[in-house]
Order: C-alpha cells, then structure tokens, then sequence
C-alpha cells in the first residue's frame, strides 16, 4: 500500500519568504541577534521585498551567501526557533504555507505548486 507524506523542500520560483516586511514579523528580535536584525532591516526595499530578491527570475541573487536567517536549516532552525531536528520538516512546511498563503493567498498557484512538489509517495 503506497503512503502521501510531505517532505519539506524549497519550491524554486517562490520567493514567498523573500517578502521581508517587518509588520509581518513582530517577533523578529525574539529569533534575531542585534546584529542579524541590524542586517535583516537592511535589506527590506520600499516595497518590503528583500532587495536580494530578483522579481524577473524570482531567485535570490545571493543564495549562496545568504545569512542564516534565510537558512531553512534544521541546525538554524534549532539556534533560532528552538526546534528540535525532529520536528523540523513539519515545522518548516508549516512557516512556508503560513508565508506563501500572506504573500500569494491559500489557492494561488504559489500554494498549488508547493504542495504538489512536497507531497511524495512512498
């Protein structure tokens, strides 16, 4: 008998979590060193999307050495949010629904696409 589990991975092509507005994020200074949050305001534009975030291509155009607020990570996550490695996939599932439903809203094609590419059958 096959089995649908969700395994959390980045959707290219989102950029949900791009969308840096601080009013989204009250809690910022909660997860944030001072020198994070210092960078994090840094880079949100005018429009709140980072300024790192290529709307054409919808990449970030520093993924490479984007700071670890930006890591979906279990060890970051782990620093950050106090979450267990264990517990990581379906947290992170869980924050990039709750963003990609703020961003896009719950029946974009943003929202489709990420839960047709999580959902595996094994």
């Amino acid at each position: 008998m096959k089995t649908k589990i969700e395994k959390w991975k980045c959707i290219e092509g989102c950029g949900a979590c791009c969308n840096l507005d601080p009013g989204d994020r009250p809690d910022l200074e909660d997860y944030l060193t001072p020198e994070e949050l210092d960078h994090y305001l840094s880079l949100v534009g005018e429009d709140g999307w980072c300024l790192n975030f290529d709307h054409e291509s919808r990449k970030c155009i520093v993924y490479e050495q984007r700071p670890r607020f930006c890591r979906v990570q279990p060890d970051s996550f782990q620093e950050m949010y106090d979450i267990d490695p264990s517990e990581f996939n379906d947290f992170a599932i869980e924050c990039c629904r709750q963003q990609i439903e703020g961003v896009y809203g719950a029946k974009s094609t943003e929202m489709k696409h990420y839960n047709r590419e999580i959902s595996q059958t094994i």
